[in-house]
């Protein structure tokens, strides 16, 4: 596809997500590092996402938000990168199951902890993650006794999947079981991810758009 790839992004974000799957693609693609101040709120920015907030990428006409979403497009945008099963793949089922699993009930118990709420029992059948125990169980079974989610192959999955599960090790919201730690180490070790982090790291020290 010749349709431009424009990346929006700020190194403090989300975003570093979304430039790791970026990497993992392997396209060419455009940078625009964004302010929260000012130019994340800007009116020539909330026409792309009325949110305003990032990441978000433009492919030619088409825009998509949400760092999952992001990363489940990009992996059908570019199937040459084989970061995801192709349609008719029994394995496609476990790949959306997992990618979106990290999207939903993972980001909830994470962010429920974060504010420092705790779920009560009688309280666990009205949240989508139940409580931390759970979602931390059923994210350990995704991975126990495998390289990846699908297997031994990478996917795009493992890339949102793997974020969070880097991040929570990283910021102490995630149990450090051994195999949340073997998984981040395989992960974290991806040309790809190394030259992610690199990227997004020198962005941190220069100046962001105004």
């Amino acid at each position: 596809m010749a349709d431009e790839l424009v990346f929006y992004t700020n190194p403090m974000s989300r975003g570093r997500i979304v430039r790791w799957m970026l990497e993992e693609v392997g396209q060419p693609y455009r940078t625009e590092v964004l302010d929260y101040a000012t130019t994340m709120k800007a009116p020539a920015y909330l026409a792309i996402n009325p949110m305003g907030k990032v990441p978000a990428i433009q492919h030619g006409d088409i825009v998509v938000t949400e760092a999952a979403a992001i990363c489940a497009y990009l992996a059908d945008a570019f199937p040459q990168a084989s970061l995801a099963p192709p349609v008719g793949d029994k394995r496609r089922g476990t790949y959306y199951r997992w990618l979106f699993f990290g999207a939903g009930p993972v980001e909830q118990a994470v962010g429920v902890r974060a504010l420092g709420v705790e779920i009560k029992p009688e309280q666990k059948r009205m949240m989508g993650f139940g409580d931390m125990g759970d979602t931390l169980n059923a994210m350990e079974s995704a991975i126990a006794g495998r390289d990846y989610i699908l297997g031994d192959a990478f996917s795009a999955a493992d890339v949102y999947f793997g974020a969070a599960v880097g991040w929570g090790l990283q910021f102490g919201s995630i149990e450090r079981r051994p195999a949340f730690v073997a998984y981040d180490e395989r992960l974290q070790s991806r040309p790809a991810a190394v030259r992610a982090r690199q990227i997004d790291d020198a962005l941190l020290a220069q100046p962001t758009a105004s």
